[in-house]
């Protein structure tokens, strides 16, 4: 299955200690020995590279950037089919612009699930959204 990674997943996972690191590492551990496919769009690449960039931290920028490079993670670009649905999303489900532009993306790209620590997404009924616990 294919799963999208909301970029707060990411950040826990790459960018910080502690519980909700150790949570998003398993997480990620289970869906690869599920073999289960990591997808994101260029927007969750552009919410996890801001702070590294800002900090001009190279470090963290390259441990972000090899993560999206990695083959085994999918790239769902943002064209006027995700744009489309996003409107749909936001107009008839109340969600921010950021939030409905991802669940576009995952369901236009094909995902079966949502990865999130965003419980108000839970809602959304076009796509299960699993909370990272």
């Amino acid at each position: 299955m294919r799963i999208y990674l909301d970029s707060v997943i990411l950040i826990y996972f790459l960018d910080h200690v502690g519980p909700f690191q150790i949570r998003a590492a398993k997480r990620l551990a289970a869906m690869q020995a599920a073999g289960d496919e990591a997808a994101v769009s260029d927007l969750v690449r552009l919410e996890c590279r801001v702070d590294p960039v800002r900090k001009r931290d190279k470090a963290r920028l390259a441990a972000f950037d090899g993560f999206f490079a990695h083959p085994d993670v999918a790239i769902i670009p943002i064209g006027a089919a995700i744009f489309d649905r996003a409107t749909e999303i936001r107009a008839m489900h109340g969600y921010k612009t950021i939030d409905a532009i991802n669940l576009a993306a995952a369901v236009e790209g094909g995902c079966g699930s949502f990865l999130t620590n965003d419980a108000r997404l839970s809602k959304f009924p076009s796509l299960s959204v699993e909370i990272l616990s």
